[in-house]
């Protein structure tokens, strides 16, 4: 927590700096809103840098002015733009694997951790006057300003190729004043596609607009356009996702389709109405992700030999869970592509269709006019296919229509949502459906979820802790026989040790004992204990087996199965 103007002042007491008369004196001449510290500097009672001393020694910590400190360019590299505004801080150098910092309060101990997760590495905080490191922001960052023009400077790299035909075109009712927005919208499209992300969010807070990208699953800030750009920038989306710009009170969705980086991708769009104003999500569908073959996908050779044999089934359902986010569709879809082959009618049913598989019938839900994944199957049903992939099991008449195309002689795909495979066998009779129906249609149930690689370029070996060690029950023999891997952090992986995601998999079959136990209407938990006795690994021991193999740290499969006590 940051300190009151009360216990700054009696610092300034205790030291002698200032007398309890010029204390009253700027008391008298501060107005109801304003700050009595700042009125003794204005006073010339003390200097800025005074100031900063006596506050500084008070908590144990060095000065710095940074006025007279040059500051090299690898050293500002070393704190992105985006945190160094956020945080008011400037890197000031490098010290044994640390940062010194300067901040302007150093009983803000909220700012030094936040700092220390933000760039993974220890901090050394200094001491600087606040209009110093105001000035050493502008010089070394530029203003908000300055950031703009950057990022719009920026567009003549080739990335996003606009000729003013286009810009014309693209505006619409617009005039050709707002190109430079149509440009750093396309700009912010184009650096995150280039920085991996899945997702950018465009949020609207009190007094700045802030974007972030999702990155392997984590959000991560980027440079943000000043606040007076925010209902240009709104627009502009909702234009490009042809969304009604004259409706701000309701939620939204549309879809972008554009060429970045000399592909085609496309875009799903959210808006909702918030408190300052309306919050954008853009999903970032990469068509390249359809040609995952199931060992991208993570899969070690067991598990996909098992996994193989299930999608080749003739009939029954195969169902992935998870969690939002944990991968499923992407299963499915190289399922899919693994199965598509001429001889063979696939059908889906989705909401939306994300990716356009050539060879493949993609149907999408449209409630507003009765479409729904039911009155949608039943057609399908009609048009006699070999598979169906459903996007999602909602509700019991989806649930029974799917569980009848499967007992008629179709193999059926398809998703919910529970924590672990056994628990999708609870969640369907929960629903309504039948237990005889459950266990006589679903083949297989695999849950999964997704975990953060190492980075290839900065991989090294490293030794686990112990708390480590008896998290992931890791035995003496296996630690002797393999070695564990971390990432170092480097410019490939942003300083993260990361890049690139990949499954954990538990994958159930379920047997004639099975079946027997779901009629007979056993809890998941006995469910769950009579897969263990099948062999069925847990997430967890899933992910366990990656760690070994140097795919990810147990410190991000620790993370992830953190609800698996197995």
């Amino acid at each position: 927590m940051a300190a009151s103007e009360e216990s700054i002042l009696e610092i300034l007491l205790d030291v002698g700096l200032v007398t309890r008369e010029q204390v009253e004196a700027a008391k008298a001449a501060t107005t109801a809103d304003g700050s009595v510290v700042d009125s003794l500097v204005r006073q010339q009672a003390i200097t800025a840098m005074q100031l900063t001393q006596a506050i500084a020694a008070h908590a144990g910590m060095d000065t710095i002015s940074l006025r007279s400190h040059t500051i090299p360019p690898e050293v500002i590299e070393a704190m992105p733009r985006h945190i160094a505004r956020r945080y008011k801080a400037i890197p000031v150098f490098k010290h044994n694997g640390s940062l010194a910092v300067a901040i302007s309060d150093p009983t803000d101990l909220d700012i030094v951790d936040s700092l220390h997760y933000a760039l993974k590495c220890e901090i050394e905080p200094m001491v600087a006057p606040k209009e110093e490191i105001e000035e050493a922001l502008t010089r070394y960052y530029g203003g908000a300003e300055e950031t703009v023009d950057k990022m719009l400077q920026e567009i003549t790299e080739g990335d996003i190729s606009l000729s003013t035909d286009e810009i014309d075109q693209d505006l619409g009712t617009e005039t050709a004043e707002d190109a430079p927005i149509i440009k750093l919208v396309h700009l912010m499209i184009a650096n995150a596609y280039r920085a991996r992300a899945s997702d950018i969010h465009i949020e609207p807070l009190e007094r700045r607009l802030r974007v972030r990208f999702r990155i392997d699953g984590e959000l991560v800030e980027v440079d943000n356009p000043p606040k007076r750009l925010q209902p240009s920038i709104i627009s502009r989306v909702k234009i490009m996702s042809n969304m009604s710009i004259a409706e701000k009170r309701l939620p939204q969705d549309g879809r972008i389709q554009m060429n970045v980086l000399g592909r085609d991708i496309d875009l799903r769009v959210s808006t909702v109405p918030t408190s300052h104003g309306e919050s954008i999500v853009m999903r970032i569908l990469d068509k390249e992700s359809l040609k995952l073959g199931l060992a991208e996908l993570g899969f070690l050779s067991d598990d996909q030999a098992t996994f193989e044999r299930l999608i080749s089934m003739p009939d029954g359902i195969l169902l992935v869970t998870g969690p939002t986010g944990s991968g499923k569709t992407t299963t499915l879809y190289a399922c899919l592509n693994v199965i598509n082959r001429p001889d063979r009618k696939i059908i889906t049913v989705e909401d939306p269709v994300e990716y356009q598989m050539p060879g493949i019938n993609q149907v999408a839900v449209n409630e507003d006019v009765g479409m729904t994944f039911a009155s949608a199957l039943r057609a399908m049903l009609r048009q006699a296919p070999n598979i169906i992939m459903i996007g999602e099991i909602r509700d019991v008449e989806t649930a029974n229509i799917a569980i009848n195309a499967s007992l008629t002689g179709h193999l059926v795909f398809s998703t919910l949502h529970t924590n672990d495979a056994p628990s999708a066998v609870t969640r369907l009779i929960d629903m309504g459906v039948k237990p005889f129906l459950v266990a006589s249609s679903v083949r297989a149930i695999m849950a999964q979820r997704l975990i953060r690689k190492i980075c290839a370029k900065c991989k090294e070996p490293y030794t686990p802790t112990q708390a480590e060690v008896d998290a992931l029950r890791l035995s003496r023999e296996a630690l002797k026989n393999s070695t564990l891997f971390h990432g170092a952090g480097c410019s490939d992986c942003n300083r993260g040790g990361y890049r690139g995601r990949a499954g954990i998999f538990e994958i159930f079959v379920i047997d004639d004992e099975v079946r027997k136990m779901i009629t007979e209407k056993v809890s998941s938990s006995v469910i769950r204990q009579r897969a263990r006795e099948l062999g069925m690994r847990t997430l967890r021991e899933d992910g366990v087996r990656k760690v070994l193999a140097g795919m990810t740290t147990p410190e991000e499969v620790l993370a992830i199965t953190m609800g698996d006590e197995s």
